[in-house]
């Protein structure tokens, strides 16, 4: 029987609810394909100001007037603002209760992306194992492909992560 709450809540009180974020192990199921929502449009801010604080300040990203010049007429967004984006669009359900990121995979960048460009994200559940050294814990791994809104995918990556099983879940203890 459907619980009788909204789903993705938890009944925390007469008439109250509180937002669950993230699965524990025993939630994520191999082959379910998540859609991570919102999407995001990219911005020149987001480019220049995460360039500059990832310490890549080539002129292809950062300087219009070069860039001009160049194949794309305009700058190209970091290859690691598209990454930071994306990743973290992710992490809200597949890893919101994550306990660590234990590794990407097979990053790949597949099609430009430009300020003005709205991207979106979705992962797939593609296996979990029981962690054989922290017991409670699980071991998940998704792969993720970033789109923009055209359905162009520009990224795709996979990656690992450890979750708590239900019995060993600390948000409830938190309030969370």
């Amino acid at each position: 029987m459907p619980p009788n709450h909204p789903v993705g809540f938890q009944q925390v009180g007469e008439n109250r609810f509180r937002e669950v974020v993230g699965f524990c192990y025993e939630d994520l199921q191999v082959g379910v394909v998540i859609e991570h929502r919102p999407g995001r449009t990219i911005t020149e801010m987001d480019n220049v100001l995460m360039s500059m604080l990832s310490m890549n300040d080539s002129p292809l990203h950062i300087d219009a007037a070069f860039s001009e010049q160049g194949e794309w007429g305009r700058p190209l967004v970091s290859s690691l603002v598209t990454l930071s984006i994306v990743g973290g669009m992710t992490a809200r359900s597949t890893s919101g209760k994550a306990i660590a990121n234990l590794g990407w995979d097979r990053i790949r960048l597949t099609a430009p992306v430009f300020v003005g460009d709205t991207l979106y994200a979705e992962s797939e559940i593609t296996a979990k194992r029981l962690s054989e050294s922290r017991p409670g814990h699980g071991i998940a791994q998704c792969r993720t492909a970033g789109r923009k809104s055209t359905g162009e995918v520009v990224l795709t990556f996979e990656r690992s992560f450890l979750v708590p099983t239900r019995e060993a879940d600390p948000h409830r203890a938190a309030g969370y």
